[in-house]
Formats: C-alpha cells, sequence, structure tokens
C-alpha cells in the first residue's frame, strides 16, 4: 500500500471519515472520494488537497473545501461549518423555505389569475398588448 500511485473510490456510497494514514501515502498521486458520504476533517497531504477529489460529500470540511471544521468539546465530535461559521443544518431549511414560498407565491397568483375572470382577460389582453409593442420595437430597430 505504501507504493500506491492513484486510488479511485468515487461514487460507491462509502461512509465515515478519511482515515488519516492517506496522508502518509507519498506516491500516491491521484485520490477520487467523489459522491460518497464521507464526513469530517479532510487530512493534510500535498496528494489530498484538490477540491474536485471530494465533490459530493456535503458533510467533509477542511481544506481544500471551503468548509471549516471546529471540533465540540461537550460531544467530542466533529461539525462542518461553512465560510461565515453557520452551522450546516441551517441551509437546507432556509432553501426550503424560499422554495415553498415561491410556490405558494406562484399557486396564488396563477389561481387568481385562471379563476378570476376579468383578471385572466386583462392579463392577457396585456400580454396581446406587450407582444405589439414588441414588434413594433423590433421593426423600428431593424
Amino acid at each position: 500500500m505504501k507504493s500506491l500511485e492513484s486510488l479511485d473510490f468515487s461514487r460507491n456510497q462509502l461512509t465515515g471519515e478519511i482515515p488519516e494514514s492517506l496522508s502518509s501515502l507519498s506516491f500516491l498521486g491521484y485520490l477520487n472520494l467523489s459522491f460518497n458520504n464521507l464526513w469530517g476533517k479532510i487530512a493534510s497531504g500535498t496528494q489530498l488537497q484538490t477540491a474536485l477529489s471530494y465533490m459530493g460529500n456535503p458533510d467533509l470540511c477542511g481544506p481544500p473545501l471551503t468548509k471549516m471544521c471546529f471540533e465540540d468539546d461537550k460531544h467530542k465530535d466533529k461539525k462542518v461549518v461553512d465560510e461565515d461559521g453557520n452551522h450546516s443544518e441551517f441551509w437546507p431549511w432556509f432553501y426550503i423555505g424560499i422554495e415553498s414560498g415561491f410556490v405558494t407565491g406562484f399557486l396564488g397568483i396563477c389561481c387568481a389569475i385562471f379563476l378570476n375572470r376579468k383578471l385572466r382577460h386583462a392579463y392577457f389582453n396585456f400580454l396581446y398588448d406587450l407582444k405589439d409593442r414588441l414588434h413594433v420595437k423590433m421593426n423600428l430597430f431593424c
């Protein structure tokens, strides 16, 4: 194993931490651990410092990734923190809230337009007028 030059474990559904012993493999020129379920801090070593080798592992942290690690003294486990120091649990819920708000608003506007006859006619008249204005402007521009 000490003379290993290339290692590709991408897309294998591996879980757990990356062993520190990988950083001591001096001949290792290529390492790909992308798209697994790895977590924790990436060991420092010259062959382990390409970010593409770790993409698809959202719970990895440390260089060369932008996520920083810190150790929680109470639980002695490593937690993932982004550049601003925010916990990674916040962002999935943030995006879920944004998406649900967008969907709710979009459906509300669609229902108001298509269920109310006056709004529906006003909306389609606006679109026809807009089409005519764009047609005239394009003809004048050309």
